[in-house]
């Protein structure tokens, strides 16, 4: 069946909406008194400073909810030391809403090697330290310090990814779901235009917070399963032989309350009394049409706190049901109280997205930071989101958890009037459009062929193994989208930064050849991600033989228009199911195709992701999950991770006795010596071919390959976080005027597909702060 869901900008303007349209949102008490407020009617906390810009979630949330008529603050990274920086703006009409900001807050305080990080790129000044660890729970828990009578309610990429019990890289166990944690009051879950549209009226009309518990992208407490309702019973992996019926549990009514007998007590809870109608065990779900009022058991934080398989189980499951045409409810029992996911948020259509992109957005910082530079902004503030979703289901990549599969995609109109707002609004802009993108480059208005069948479907991936056959991959109106760009007066070039999915590009040639001649200013970046199989299945992306297709057509068409052009591919290293023999392939294959990888990317396991399910697990959630499934092999101690980040940088003379001494240990000997297949000198020539090494030159940094995006600063501590989007574009994953150069050729090869990073860049040299111990069983 396809849902639908009313147009957010139908429902009738709040009372307020008499004050008019804010320059800024007021980010203090002076500037609400200079537009005439007595009072916010909601106060939105972020992690981020204030760009008012289409990129960062607080400033498209908070200049949608102006357009509905409500009265919105911001307080900007306050100091979470007391209670007092959360009372800046008074006491809200409605709720705080709370998010960690545009990046998850650990992913960016912490390296993948668990290093504190010393800057922050969505700060003025790029300063680290502006925001605490586990942003959400914090904010949150000062905004009921403040004022505990006002709700509170979060959302973005941190509390997207954290809404039932996950498992935290960072001290090494499962913790539950953050709403729990965080004291909030309801939890909204990816990109959250619906629900909080929905949810700011319904709380404006008078409508109790806690009768709101069945609006879809929302997470709530409840105390018991709502009545009505069908249970599946997901909670067990190994289920006995031969199920035919198992005993429903609720057949009988249960006997009367001893107190009720004796006319002693009140009225019970009525909620305490509500029983599913029925259970139907996992193995029988599949034998009979579920009603719509179903819900999905998972395995309890109890349980997958102590058992990774049912984890793994869980994680499945979740993935399973995120069809917001198809997906069931989910309820996952923590202590006493019940966990309740709604489905997923019904996509914008192209109107909506139009309507959310072409919000009064100043395009520039807040005036406060004066001069004061915040990287994130810098990186973005020439670049256009034309589209949301993914369907390429990569494993290691939470893109999917936070915006789906479905891609919504603006139209040609909305993307070329924000290149003309550009223009003449936006300060420095010199005529270059620095990426028309989104979380990839190439999927703008890629949908299934038929709605019927996208509503019913459950794969994980659109193009894994190999492409749907009901994928639509016709790339014409993109390639019309970059014809138009390239017309419009002031404009002199429109640069595709944003990572291609060349196993997309390469079905419609005409695209490819549109994309070269006109739109690559020498370096474009796809991410392969590995060159062997076993790993590649893994992470759900396609094999070489794709990229190799790919290449050719891409040094065709540059030859055609007479452009020396090279692809900068990018790689993981420690991903799970990576074996040692796997990295010493990757290795081999860097070398004969005469690359050299810059900087590397060890794989950061990021909350929710199957990958992480993976290497928390050792069993693969990509197939059904038993007792019995295979171990997969999972590097995850630091001389594991290590070696696989050496190997990848196996022309570097620093990991030269490093790697002699793990080929020893691996039984091959062989991959010592001056061979086109062996990758590091004997021990007796090493002297000898460290002179014959050049030096150098610093360049900018190159991506690692896991994350959709670059990292728009240069790090020299670690390898490049994670970058995700809070509902748009995130500022971090959008690059400036051009690509980052992630891989160079070989001196032998004689070309330089791009300059080198700093070598303490790319070799996670420079000593930084360790953040505290891990537990004694990682190493």
């Amino acid at each position: 069946m396809i849902n639908t869901a009313p147009d957010i900008f139908s429902y009738p303007q709040y009372w307020a909406e008499c004050y008019g349209t804010a320059k800024f949102l007021p980010t203090s008490r002076a500037e609400m008194d200079a537009l005439g407020w007595d009072s916010c009617d909601i106060v939105l906390v972020t992690g981020d400073a204030y760009v008012d810009h289409p990129s960062f979630g607080m400033a498209v949330m908070g200049r949608l909810l102006e357009a509905q008529g409500y009265r919105v603050g911001i307080i900007d990274q306050p100091d979470w030391r007391s209670a007092e920086p959360f009372m800046a703006l008074g006491k809200p009409n409605l709720y705080f809403g709370v998010t960690a900001g545009n990046m998850d807050s650990m992913i960016n305080r912490y390296t993948a090697d668990l290093r504190i990080r010393h800057d922050d790129v969505y700060t003025a000044g790029g300063d680290g330290g502006k925001r605490p660890n586990r942003a959400v729970i914090v904010y949150s828990q000062r905004c009921k310090e403040a004022y505990n009578d006002v709700p509170v309610v979060i959302g973005g990429i941190e509390a997207s990814l954290r809404r039932i019990a996950q498992y935290d890289y960072w001290s090494d166990k499962v913790r539950r779901s953050v709403l729990i944690d965080s004291t909030a009051d309801i939890l909204l879950y990816g990109n959250a235009e619906r629900a909080i549209v929905d949810l700011t009226h319904k709380l404006a009309d008078g409508e109790p917070l806690e009768a709101l518990t069945d609006i879809r992208g929302t997470v709530v407490i409840r105390n018991a399963p709502p009545a009505g309702y069908v249970e599946v019973d997901s909670t067990r992996v190994d289920w006995p032989g031969n199920i035919d019926k198992l005993p429903n549990p609720y057949e009988y009514l249960p006997e009367k309350d001893k107190d009720q007998e004796d006319g002693k007590g009140g009225a019970k809870n009525a909620a305490d009394d509500v029983q599913p109608l029925r259970i139907i065990p996992e193995p029988l779900k599949g034998k009979e049409r579920l009603p719509e009022k179903t819900y999905i058991r998972l395995p309890s934080f109890e349980k997958v706190e102590k058992d990774p398989v049912l984890y793994a189980h869980a994680s499945r499951v979740l993935h399973l049901e995120s069809n917001p045409h198809n997906a069931r409810a989910l309820i996952q029992k923590h202590g006493k109280r019940e966990i309740w996911v709604n489905p997923a948020p019904i996509p914008l259509e192209t109107p909506e997205m139009d309507g959310v992109f072409g919000l009064p957005y100043q395009r520039v910082p807040h005036p406060k930071y004066g001069k004061a530079k915040i990287p994130a902004y810098d990186m973005i503030r020439f670049s256009i989101n034309i589209m949301r979703g993914c369907f390429g289901g990569c494993t290691f990549c939470s893109i999917t958890e936070h915006e789906g599969r479905i891609i919504q995609s603006r139209s040609h109109q909305s993307i070329l009037n924000e290149i003309e707002e550009i223009r003449d609004k936006v300060p420095g802009f010199t005529g270059a459009i620095s990426d028309l993108g989104g979380p990839t480059s190439n999927m703008y208005t890629l949908n299934c062929k038929d709605p019927e069948i996208q509503a019913s479907c459950r794969k994980l991936s659109c193009v894994y193994p190999t492409i749907c056959q009901n994928l639509n991959t016709d790339h014409r109106p993109t390639t019309e989208l970059y014809r138009k760009a390239r017309k419009l007066d002031g404009v002199h070039t429109i640069s595709i930064s944003s990572g291609l999915r060349y196993d997309l590009a390469v079905e419609d040639p005409e695209y490819v050849r549109e994309l070269v001649t006109h739109h690559v200013g020498g370096l474009l970046k796809i991410a392969p991600e590995h060159s062997e199989e076993g790993t590649l299945s893994k992470m759900m992306k396609p094999g070489m033989g794709t990229y190799e297709a790919f290449k050719k057509m891409f040094d065709r068409f540059s030859k055609e228009a007479g452009k020396k052009q090279y692809l900068i591919p990018y790689f993981i290293g420690a991903h799970p199911g990576c074996e040692d023999d796997d990295m010493v392939s990757l290795a081999q294959w860097l070398k004969k195709n005469e690359f050299q990888v810059d900087q590397v990317q060890t794989f950061y396991p990021s909350p929710m992701s199957l990958a992480t399910a993976m290497y928390h697990s050792d069993r693969n959630p990509l197939k059904k999950v038993t007792y019995k499934s295979e171990k997969l092999y999972t590097p995850k101690n630091d001389k594991q991770r290590k070696l696989h980040k050496a190997l990848m940088r196996y022309h570097d003379p620093e990991n030269w006795a490093t790697l002699r001494d793990a080929f020893k240990d691996m039984g091959r000997p062989e991959l010592i010596g001056d061979g086109p297949q062996q990758l590091v000198p004997a021990e007796e020539k090493d002297q000898q071919k460290r002179r014959q090494v050049q030096p150098t030159k610093p360049g900018k940094a190159a991506r690692g390959g896991q994350w959709s995006g670059t990292t728009p600063k240069a790090r020299t501590d670690d390898s490049e976080p994670q970058r995700k989007r809070n509902g748009q574009k995130t500022a971090g994953s959008r690059p400036g005027s051009k690509p980052k150069g992630g891989v160079k050729k070989s001196a032998a090869g004689g070309k330089k597909a791009a300059m080198n990073a700093k070598k303490a860049g790319s070799t996670g040299k420079r000593p930084g702060k360790k953040a505290p111990q891990r537990s004694a069983k990682r190493g």
